[in-house]
């Protein structure tokens, strides 16, 4: 099996769009994170929900969680998405020097290749493409069914 049988479509975010609009789409839909492109729909990055989350949640409540419980649930989500309203995604990412290697695999790359690549770079989404062709995003989820179905001693 290659990348590209593994590939589903998923959707993308340009780095302009609304870093509330990609939260809200990670949030809804269950996913991971997402793939984000520039204009030329050329991608650049993938912008995991752990992301937006160290983005939203300050800084001196990551360096002691403790400090979380001054929040009530909803003053706590009032000041969250404050911290998204009328940003881009563009905001919401790393600076490019402290970005991972994009996790990008070709059409062709065998299922350990693609396990390789996202277990070295941490990545809960796989990109697969070949040039300017996207075929789809392959996703941890996805990639653990698929070698515990093919291992014949697992428990299913």
């Amino acid at each position: 099996m290659r990348a590209r049988d593994l590939a589903e479509e998923y959707p993308l975010v340009q780095l302009t769009d609304s870093a509330l609009a990609a939260a809200e789409l990670i949030a809804r839909q269950r996913r991971p994170g997402v793939v984000v492109v520039d204009a030329d729909n050329h991608p650049v990055t993938v912008l995991p929900g752990s992301q937006v989350l160290r983005f939203i949640v300050p800084g001196y409540v990551q360096e002691d969680p403790s400090l979380a419980r001054v929040y009530d649930e909803r003053g706590g989500a009032e000041a969250c998405v404050g911290k998204l309203a009328g940003r881009t995604v563009k905001e919401v990412l790393p600076p490019k020097d402290k970005r991972y290697e994009l996790p990008l695999v070709s059409g062709e790359a065998t299922v350990m290749e693609c396990a390789a690549m996202m277990a070295r770079l941490h990545s809960p989404l796989l990109l697969v493409a070949d040039g300017d062709t996207i075929h789809g995003v392959v996703t941890t989820s996805h990639l653990l069914d698929v070698l515990l179905k093919t291992n014949p001693g697992s428990s299913e």
